[in-house]
């Protein structure tokens, strides 16, 4: 059965199954029917011992009257059989009005490993963090009232904290009364978006239940209607709060205690399961029985509990068992025990037992008078002293209910002492609250300063917090003393991503990976694993380190995380943990993998090695997860805080097309998009800080995230709101223009365009002003500073330079460092920073093409001569030649940018929609001028190039995209097109629909296809627009003369056919309905949605227009400064040096900047000042909010409470002192008046006399 919660077909396994494919559990769950009638004396003869009628059992039990009188006491293992289970399934409680319970009627011999996993893997009850027993306090007896408020301030509310169970009976009486109104009450109170809901178990006798005869159904209820009533004395209905009950059947009826047995079993299996997710915590689940009030039976059962060391809870004051029980620890604890401690010296071996003996018979007799066995009474109560170091006192009456959760941790704390005597006290408590994720107590008990952890001590725990997702304790460990480079090793890495919950979509994808690197690992005889062996993610772990576990090839690794995440980043980023693997990025993907297996079948030397970058590790894995909280937090502590936002954006919007849930995929993009925000906050402080180094912040090379940067990661992200900021703008600015000033007129541009001299003039205005004032500034000075002042500065110069890629790096020049370019003649200095500035290749490109327009409108209606040997004209040829200039600069684009495989550089080039523009205008034009060559297919060549002429104009939009009021628009248009398609969709259907009925109606008979597609289509789609032929559609006015016939073989040669006036008021009506629906309804449907895209894109507009010229101004600045038709000599001259000289190429990677050392970690710790500055002011604004204040005032108003119990306890306390006080005075008074008036004491001098107020009191009290 525990195999099941891995079963699934869809990839997604684990999952949990469906509540009605539950079939299988009358083949493994039974019942017990009782098979031998043993007559109960008192019944005369009409009951079985039982408690079951004679009429219901069957004839062999009742035949052997024999057997019957040899029997005298009836036994549930001798006298009952086991048959497959009858009730199972869900449970409707008619008018309750809440979600059903599942229920299972079970054997008491039952094993309980079968039944937990039931709960857990096919009910979905969460597993427990505690399990909290609650015994007594059954039947008739009346709860105390503090006993009620203790469930339902304590006992509710901490398990709510802890995520426990609460077991308890079931029933509608006594203390399990109590505990389901607590539930509802705390339910009823609790926020709809609280994560933690109170599990509610009940475990009660078969027997028992009231109407329990509505349950039974062979094939399982779904759901099994039931109706609470006022039940008899032997039953009892089942309580309508709790999420499940399992009713056990020992064969009895009417009868308690039959439950018992199953319960300490259940008990005892979960005690020794493991918390966490797949059983990942640091410890095995704590279960504490609770003891309420309870009678001398109930002895037994505590007895036999603590005997399996199981910790206690007794509520001192609510009933008889619990009053003896906390009795014997509190008078019994100054008398030594003969067992336990050597009897004091001159006294006999047996009297301390015998004092001891006799205490507690006299409580026993005082508690429980009616017992006739008293002696094994006082055997029991003797033994649970024994035991007494498992069992903690609640004093109700005097200790608050709020700290019950307080109170169950240190019960179980003080129990774990007496188990295992080697651990450590605080290391226990500690466990417990990462179990019950309380970072409250452990923020007050064990972080206050007192304790010194050491390494050791946090190092399972922080497993535990980060498995399970706790990063409030990830947050205290890594502040106390726990060192994360030490803690993140690569083997640990491993293990954590072997712990993904098998329901997440990162174990998905993972497993595919997984399987495909096995499938090649099956080729190698050395794996230990048989080919038909499951190969999971995750195996089970070893108890006590959940991810330390040997591992083989078999197993996942660090490779199947690289693979995830380079298919999720794509080639923005190098593959991650290729380094400590010993991988190359150049080797291909079955090499890599056949080395993988190789490496893993050895030692693996590199899981030991500590993680270069554990919080981006780190940050990758909860980003993976999708665990919002703790990603932020891995993301504070991370460097490079803009390039670690965007890239958790970019895996998040990438994971989230990927997921086939709502929710999740919801959840995803929401925390895709706060990371967005995030990195644009973060930002906006650094360019408020310094302008140039937060333009070094977006061109930096990062070491963390695989060489990539800020600009390359927010556009793979699709960082709109990002590209939105003015400072990258700004810098988008300044690379577009070069070094040549932003103000200079487009005018001027052109004119110096078609006038190169004008270059050395003053029309066009230079930065070369403010490269003079750098030069000036000394050396060294501020360059460690960290505030707003600038300390490093990059020449724009240096990114347009064509000679940047001799060197292989872009130039950085430090404020009054030498400049490493040499230095040019003005002529040729001035000659590069105009032609190699992004805006004139892009004005160059715009002018020639134009020029190309112009010349292909020129050739297709002027000077398109025949085919060969008359033509093509010299133009024609021109243009050909213009067309193969266009065809070398996109393979250039697809083929020669980058440092990606072929693969990912033809996919990352046929993504763009204009480059699938390109190459449709492209392929046109290859097929119209093919076809043009040949008299057969001349026209239709001629053809293709007309059509091919529009697709090359529409290409004009893409290049106008940079305009500012003309680039938004665009985008509008693009969205409106969208909207079109979804017009067309409804218009196409509705012309259909009334084309077919208006040519049937029309026309009886007319076989010929091309009109039938003229009247069934385009007819009705002119009708729209007002062209209605009404001489050919109204009878009324239908033309004479017109030759037409009815004769079927006419018509079939080719004649007219006549227009048919049966039921032509039919046709006049459809007409009506059709121009009602297409012009009135279709029509301001069109308007409507066009309407809605402008308004909702123009909000977004110049968003969306940022991120567009961000697109164009990278393709211009890798683009070679001519323009086509003379792009070819860049071409030839870009190839000489690539391919004969060898000199390799970092302009294709757009605005690079490689900085290492002492530069970067100034550049780091002034991004990290800036961040802080950010969180500081968030929380800050946090803090501020209503809700926060009413938080913080909450809890002061909760500890004045606390204080005030506290001081009127004080005050209780004080005046029973005062009165016991006042009682010793007036009986000393009243000694010292009695020795004074006999002659047995002379005194030598008078009484001492009070003074003030006391003599006052005195006298007061004396009258």
């Amino acid at each position: 059965m525990t195999d099941k919660e891995h079963e699934g077909g869809d990839g997604r396994t684990g999952r949990r199954t469906s509540d009605k494919d539950q079939s299988w559990i009358p083949n493994i769950i039974r019942k017990r029917v009782c098979t031998t009638f043993v007559e109960d004396s008192l019944s005369n003869g009409a009951l079985c011992q039982c408690g079951g009628m004679r009429e219901t059992h069957g004839s062999n039990a009742t035949g052997d009257y024999f057997g019957a009188a040899i029997v005298s006491q009836w036994d549930s293992s001798q006298h009952s059989s086991e048959y497959p289970t009858d009730a199972f399934g869900e449970l409707e409680f008619t008018g309750a009005g809440r979600r059903h319970s599942h229920f299972l009627r079970l054997s008491c011999d039952t094993p309980p490993q079968i039944v937990y996993s039931l709960m857990t893997a096919h009910w979905g009850v969460p597993s427990p963090n505690l399990v909290v027993s609650v015994v007594g306090g059954g039947g008739c007896e009346k709860v105390k009232t503090w006993v009620r408020e203790v469930l339902r301030q304590g006992l509710v509310k901490a398990a709510q904290r802890t995520g426990a169970w609460i077991v308890t009976g079931g029933l509608r009486e006594g203390v399990g009364c109590c505990v389901g109104e607590a539930v509802r009450d705390h339910a009823a109170a609790a926020s709809s978006l609280s994560q933690k809901k109170v599990i509610a178990v009940g475990v009660a006798p078969w027997g028992l239940v009231h109407n329990r005869e509505k349950l039974v159904n062979t094939q399982g209820s779904f759901p099994a209607r039931y109706y609470v009533q006022n039940a008899s004395r032997d039953s009892c209905c089942l309580d309508n709060n709790y999420q499940a009950f399992l009713l056990v059947d020992d064969g009895s009826v009417g009868r308690r205690g039959g439950e018992t047995a199953f319960r300490s079993k259940m008990e005892d299996y979960i005690s020794h399961q493991r918390t966490g997710i797949w059983g990942s915590g640091s410890i095995e689940i704590p279960v504490l029985c609770m003891l309420i009030s309870g009678e001398a039976a109930m002895l037994k059962r505590v007895d036999l509990s603590l005997r399996k060391a199981t910790p206690w809870l007794v509520l001192n004051g609510s009933g008889p068992a619990a009053d003896l029980i906390c009795e014997l620890l509190d008078a019994l604890s100054a008398v030594p025990m003969s067992c336990t401690s050597p009897p004091p010296e001159g006294e006999g071996s047996e009297s301390p037992s015998a004092e001891l003996r006799e205490r507690t018979r006299e409580r026993v007799k005082r508690h429980f008078p009616a017992e006739a066995d008293r002696e094994k009474l006082v055997d029991r109560a003797l033994s649970i002293y024994q035991n007494r170091d498992l069992i903690t006192v609640f004093h109700g009456e005097q200790d608050s209910p709020d700290d019950f959760d307080t109170v169950l941790l240190k019960a179980l704390v003080r129990a774990s002492k007496r188990v295992s005597s080697d651990a450590s006290e605080y290391t226990e408590e500690l466990k417990l609250a990462v179990a019950w994720n309380r970072v409250d107590i452990a923020n007050s008990e064990l972080f206050n300063g007192d304790i010194q952890w050491r390494y050791e001590d946090l190092e399972d725990s922080m497993t535990d917090a980060l498995i399970n997702n706790k990063p409030q304790f990830v947050r205290l460990f890594n502040e106390n003393g726990l060192n994360i480079l030490d803690y993140l090793t690569y083997q640990r890495l491993e293990g954590l991503y072997r712990s993904l919950s098998n329901s997440s979509l990162a174990y998905t994808l993972l497993q595919r990976r997984l399987t495909e690197r096995q499938s090649l690992a099956r080729s190698v005889p050395t794996v230990p694993c048989t080919p038909d062996e499951p190969t999971p993610l995750k195996r089970p772990q070893s108890p006590m380190s959940p991810i330390s576990g040997p591992s083989s090839a078999k197993e996942l690794s660090l490779y199947e995380v690289s693979r995830l995440l380079w298919d999720i980043l794509g080639d923005v980023c190098q593959p991650f943990y290729y380094s400590p693997l010993g991988l190359d990025q150049s080797t291909s993907t079955w090499r890599t993998m056949k080395q993988v297996n190789k490496l893993l079948l050895g030692d693996c030397p590199y899981r030991k090695q500590r993680c270069v970058y554990p919080w981006a590790s780190l940050f990758i894995w909860a980003l993976l997860q999708n665990r919002s909280e703790m990603a932020v937090y891995f993301w504070e502590m991370a460097g490079e805080s803009v390039l670690s936002a965007l890239a958790g954006c970019k895996i998040l919007r990438e994971l989230s097309k990927l997921e086939s849930e709502t929710a999740a995929k919801l959840s995803m993009k929401e925390l895709a998009q706060k990371f967005e925000n995030l990195a644009n906050d973060v930002f906006s402080e650094c360019y408020q800080s310094s302008e140039s180094r937060s333009f070094n912040l977006l061109i930096r090379q990062s070491l963390v995230w695989g060489e990539a940067t800020c600009l390359e990661m927010a556009t793979a992200a699709d960082a709109r709101l990002f590209f939105g900021h003015d400072g990258l703008q700004s810098l988008l600015s300044q690379i577009w223009w070069g070094d040549m000033e932003r103000s200079t007129e487009v005018w001027k541009l052109i004119l110096t365009f078609f006038l190169p001299p004008l270059i050395y003039t003053n029309l066009i205005s230079f930065r070369l002003v403010e490269e003079g004032k750098t030069e000036q500034v000394p050396h060294g000075q501020d360059t460690d500073s960290l505030d707003g002042v600038d300390a490093t500065m990059f020449s724009l110069t240096d990114i347009m330079d064509e000679d940047a890629e001799e060197n292989a790096a872009i130039r950085i020049n430090l404020k009054g460092a030498p400049s490493s370019n040499p230095k040019r003649p003005f002529i040729l200095l001035r000659w590069r920073e105009f032609w190699f500035a992004p805006v004139t290749a892009f004005l160059g490109n715009v002018l020639m093409y134009f020029l190309f327009l112009s010349l292909f409108a020129y050739v297709l209606l002027l000077d398109f001569k025949p085919p060969p040997p008359h033509g093509p004209s010299t133009l024609e040829f021109v243009l050909y030649f213009w067309v193969f200039t266009l065809v070398c600069e996109e393979f250039r684009q697809t083929f020669f940018r980058g440092s990606t495989t072929l693969y990912q550089r033809m996919k990352l080039y046929i993504q763009d929609m204009w480059n699938k523009c390109d190459i449709t205008a492209i392929s046109l034009f290859a097929l119209g001028m093919c076809c043009r060559m040949f008299p057969w297919s001349y026209e239709f060549g001629r053809t293709v190039m007309a059509v091919d002429y529009m697709v090359f104009t529409l290409r004009l939009i893409h290049i106008f995209a940079i305009h500012k009021q003309l680039g938004p628009k665009i985008i509008i248009v693009e969205k409106m097109v969208r909207d079109v398609f979804f017009f067309l969709f409804f218009l196409a259907v509705w012309l259909m629909a009334y084309g077919v009925a208006n040519q049937a109606l029309l026309y009886s008979y007319d076989p010929r296809p091309g009109w039938i597609f003229r009247r069934v289509f385009y007819r009705p789609y002119l009708h729209i627009f007002g062209h209605i032929p009404i001489h050919e559609m109204d009878a009324d006015k239908l033309e004479e003369g017109i030759e037409c016939t009815n004769n079927v073989t006419l018509i079939e040669a080719g004649a007219e056919p006549c227009t048919s006036t049966y039921a032509n008021w039919l046709v006049v009506i459809l007409l009506v309905i059709f121009l009602l629906v297409t012009n009135i309804l279709l029509v301001n449907l069109l308007i409507a949605m066009f309407s809605y895209t402008f308004s909702k894109v123009q909000e977004h507009s110049d968003t969306h227009w940022k991120f567009q010229r961000y697109n164009l101004i990278a393709e211009y600045h890798s683009r070679p400064c001519l323009a086509p038709p003379f792009i070819i000599l860049s071409h030839l001259h870009l190839f000489i040096k690539r391919h004969i000289r060898r000199i390799p190429s970092v302009k294709i990677k757009h605005f690079v900047l490689d900085i290492r050392g002492r530069q970067a970690s100034r550049l780091n710790t002034w991004e990290a000042i800036q961040k802080e500055n950010i969180l500081s002011a968030q929380n800050k604004r946090e803090r501020e909010k209503d809700s926060e204040r009413l938080k913080r005032t909450s809890v002061k108003v909760d500890s004045v409470l606390k204080q005030m119990a506290e001081i009127r306890d004080h005050g209780h306390r004080l005046r029973m002192l005062e009165t016991e006080v006042e009682y010793c005075s007036s009986a000393l008074s009243w000694m010292a008046q009695a020795l004074s008036q006999s002659n047995l004491i002379k005194p030598t001098r008078p009484p001492p006399a009070l003074r003030g107020k006391f003599a006052y009191r005195y006298v007061i009290h004396m009258i």
